[in-house]
């Protein structure tokens, strides 16, 4: 839609409309993309333009061996210690693979708590 200076642009708008960002799920083509400073989509170019003091949380899914790769620890390090994301921990059960384990998105009410309670905490600051 953006056509020239002061038109609308869709990711800062929505950046400026929210006061959280939860992405669920997570899943690990995303969590590299974020990890890495990648801005290639609209999600990714609104965390790009993301306001760091607003809360951010990031609820992982993805298959039991990709959540044990080595490279979803280095990005879960990237994503928490230098970016700032709270995380919801993945639980265990059967995957939509089949496979059992951990690596399953957390229940909605974990993360809706995990939610409010990230907006409380930016209230009482």
């Amino acid at each position: 839609m953006w056509k020239r200076i002061g038109d609308p642009v869709l990711h800062i708008q929505l950046r400026d409309w929210a006061d959280i960002i939860a992405i669920a799920p997570l899943d690990a083509n995303t969590m590299a993309k974020i990890a890495n400073g990648y801005c290639d989509n609209l999600l990714t170019c609104i965390l790009r333009a993301w306001d760091m003091r607003r809360p951010r949380i990031i609820c992982p899914a993805m298959n039991t061996h990709m959540w044990h790769h080595p490279h979803t620890e280095m990005q879960l390090k990237a994503l928490q210690s230098q970016l700032g994301f709270s995380m919801v921990d993945p639980i265990s059960k059967k995957l939509a693979c089949g496979d059992t384990g951990i690596g399953a998105m957390a229940e909605p009410e974990t993360i809706a708590r995990a939610i409010i309670e990230e907006l409380e905490k930016k209230r009482d600051i």
